[in-house]
């Protein structure tokens, strides 16, 4: 009986499926030992988008995040994802990339789920190579896309790339919850006749509704580790939740590395949470086949809504989805992840507004063409399109142009000097000076009590209430009094 191993990926990507991004450290750290005893093969826990994410809007240390719960999480290797790029939207010096890496490892991350839009094996092989270089072992992955590029052949090729450069595990990742059960079976076989024999490892979401059933199919064809997460951060556009997948592979005769029963409470905390914050509890969908046909991520779509409604040309929302098909089209099928899906929607939307194709050509684009966001993909962009991007006289600005590589010892100097500790400058590339002080000043992560304890949860709401100045409980033989005094001279 076959063994089927788990990856976490509630605090990581769980909560940016359903909830933005918006968990706290603290109530990571609320389930973090829950987690720890469970038996996951890792816990993912971190990501360059939660830089800007945990300073400008948390005002909270991600690297103090780590430290946290790198205290709690013991037992279970704590996974990152690790590219070529810091910002999603701009090309990152490489001192910045190794800088980021290593203070990745010295905060507690010691495995990276390396990742490129593209599946571009050169970013993968610097992104390896740096990986193993600062002592964290790696995870490669192979971004799924449905289009007339990305067929069997296409994966068996890139899966023997990867290989090549000797991972600790393949991840098929499915960003945009497009695989089928068939197409899953199929692909997974193709993956493993070019995987060397290093072990698959399976990332779905559920945005189709098809997400468990994926799962089960890869499980069905070999693949030996499956991302899953808790509830409320499973299922709709996250992952398929723990419980499901391993009470289904149980049925079809494998066994779990998982403790189920140990991760109740911390699922139960998990949606105490959500309902006393009012965030998202992830549910089950039903299945959306438009997904397949212009496969714009949901949160770009809202991003295409509220600026079109600002315009007031709302009504012309369903003629920029049917051009950004084409538009994808025309660079060649980019994989629709960030950025690639950004670039994508930003360029149909012009080109809806104008009227004219390509009348008006982003920078990112034109970027894209010149193979400034890989060689690979660049080369695939059709020739007439290209042509006509690359007579544009920003093109021409563009031509000679490198992305700069200054040093760490530059962009110290330009960010506040040799007093600046490399957590300090990581951030303050990202989100700039003003914003890591306003963090800095801000009280320490906040402690969230369990679901458990509804008594202290309770006490805890009515002293936020600024309209009373005291506060009466009483409930089987205990009675509780709580007053606001005023301070001394007052």
């Amino acid at each position: 009986m076959n063994e089927i191993k788990f990856v976490d990926t509630t605090l990581r990507d769980g909560q940016a499926s359903l909830w933005a991004e918006n968990m706290r450290t603290g109530m990571m750290l609320l389930v973090a030992e829950r987690l720890d005893n469970a038996g996951f093969e890792a816990i993912e826990v971190m990501a360059s988008s939660h830089l800007k994410k945990c300073v400008r809007e948390l005002r909270e240390d991600p690297f103090e995040r780590i430290r946290l719960l790198a205290r709690k999480i013991k037992k279970t290797t704590l996974r990152g994802l690790g590219s070529a790029r810091i910002s999603a939207f701009e090309l990152t010096p490489d001192s910045i990339i190794e800088l980021w890496y290593e203070r990745m490892l010295a905060a507690g991350i010691r495995q990276l789920r390396v990742i490129d839009p593209a599946n571009d094996s050169a970013n993968w092989s610097k992104s390896v190579a740096r990986a193993r270089r600062v002592g964290l072992g790696t995870v490669v992955n192979l971004t799924y896309s449905v289009s007339p590029k990305h067929t069997d052949a296409y994966y068996g090729r890139k899966a023997a790339e990867a290989a090549a450069l000797e991972p600790e595990l393949l991840c098929l990742k499915d960003p945009g919850g497009l695989l089928t059960p068939d197409r899953t079976a199929g692909l997974m076989r193709a993956i493993q006749q070019h995987a060397n024999g290093i072990p698959l490892q399976l990332h779905v979401h559920c945005t189709t509704g098809l997400g468990p059933l994926c799962a089960l199919e890869a499980i069905k064809t070999g693949v030996e580790t499956v991302d899953t997460a808790l509830p409320p951060l499973a299922n709709a556009a996250s992952n398929p939740s723990v419980f499901n997948v391993a009470r289904n592979a149980r049925a079809l005769g494998y066994s779990s590395s998982i403790d189920e029963e140990s991760l109740l409470p911390a699922a139960r905390d998990l949606n105490f949470i959500a309902k006393r914050e009012g965030f998202p509890i992830g549910v089950p969908v039903e299945y959306d086949y438009n997904q397949y046909v212009h496969q714009v991520p949901g949160g770009m779509i809202s991003n295409l809504r509220h600026q079109l409604n600002n315009l007031g040309m709302l009504h012309r929302l369903d003629e920029v989805l049917e051009e950004a098909v084409r538009v994808r089209a025309d660079l060649g099928y980019p994989i629709m992840v960030t950025p690639f899906s950004q670039f994508v929607g930003s360029q149909a939307a012009i080109n809806v507004i104008r009227g004219e194709r390509y009348a008006q050509v982003t920078d990112q684009v034109i970027q894209y063409a010149l193979g400034h966001w890989g060689k690979e993909a660049a080369g695939e962009v059709d020739p007439n399109i290209k042509d006509r991007f690359l007579d544009l006289p920003r093109a021409k600005e563009f031509a000679g142009w490198h992305p700069p590589q200054p040093s760490l010892e530059e962009i110290r100097a330009r960010l506040g000097g040799p007093g600046v500790n490399d957590d300090e400058l990581l951030m303050r590339y990202v989100v700039g000076k003003d914003d890591v002080e306003a963090m800095r000043a801000a009280a320490g992560p906040k402690e969230y009590i369990s679901a458990r304890k509804p008594l202290l949860t309770l006490l805890q709401d009515l002293t936020r209430r600024t309209g009373c100045r005291q506060i009466y409980i009483q409930k089987d033989g205990l009675s509780v009094t709580l007053e606001k005094r005023a301070g001394p001279g007052v």
